[in-house]
C-alpha cells in the first residue's frame, strides 16, 4: 500500500501568513494606525499578504469600495461606536469576502486558508462571512457590536 499522498501539501493545509500581515494587524489593534486592512492570498508565495490599508480617517464606505467586486479577500475593520452609556468603544471585525461572482478556485482557496489565517489575528471580536455587500453592511456591524 502506498502513502505517497501523505507527503504532498493539500488544500486543507492553508497558506502561510507573512510577518508583515501580522505586524500590520497589530498596528491596527494596538496603535489604531489603520481603520481597515485588506488581505489577499498570493498563490505563488503561498501566503496571505496585505493588499491595502485604510487610514484612521477613512470611512466604512471607503473600506467597502476597496473590496474587489469579483474576487475573494480577507479584511479586518476596526469599528468605533458610542454605547448607550456614552462610552467610546471599538470592536475589530474579521470579514471573509467571497462574492458569488468570484472564481470557484478562489472561493476554495480562501475557504481552506481562512481558519489558519484567522487564528493568527489575535484580538478579533467578530467574524462575518459575506458573499454580497448587504451581508457586511455597516448596519450588520452595528447590530453585532451592541
Amino acid at each position: 500500500m502506498s502513502f505517497r499522498w501523505l507527503s504532498r501539501p493539500n488544500a486543507t493545509s492553508g497558506m502561510g501568513v507573512a510577518d508583515h500581515s501580522r505586524n500590520t494587524f497589530m498596528d491596527l489593534k494596538r496603535k489604531k494606525v489603520y481603520r481597515y486592512i485588506i488581505f489577499m492570498v498570493d498563490e505563488k508565495k503561498r501566503e496571505v499578504l496585505v493588499e491595502k490599508t485604510g487610514g484612521p480617517a477613512e470611512s466604512y464606505d471607503d473600506f467597502a469600495a476597496s473590496l474587489p467586486e469579483n474576487d475573494c479577500r480577507y479584511a479586518v475593520y476596526d469599528y468605533d461606536f458610542v454605547t448607550s452609556e456614552n462610552c467610546q468603544k471599538s470592536k475589530i471585525f474579521f470579514i471573509a469576502w467571497s462574492p458569488s461572482s468570484s472564481r470557484i478556485r478562489a472561493k476554495m482557496l480562501y475557504a481552506t486558508s481562512k481558519d489558519r489565517f484567522r487564528r493568527e489575528l489575535d484580538g478579533v471580536h467578530y467574524e462575518i462571512q459575506a458573499t454580497d455587500p448587504t451581508e457586511m453592511d455597516l448596519e450588520v456591524l452595528r447590530e453585532r457590536a451592541h
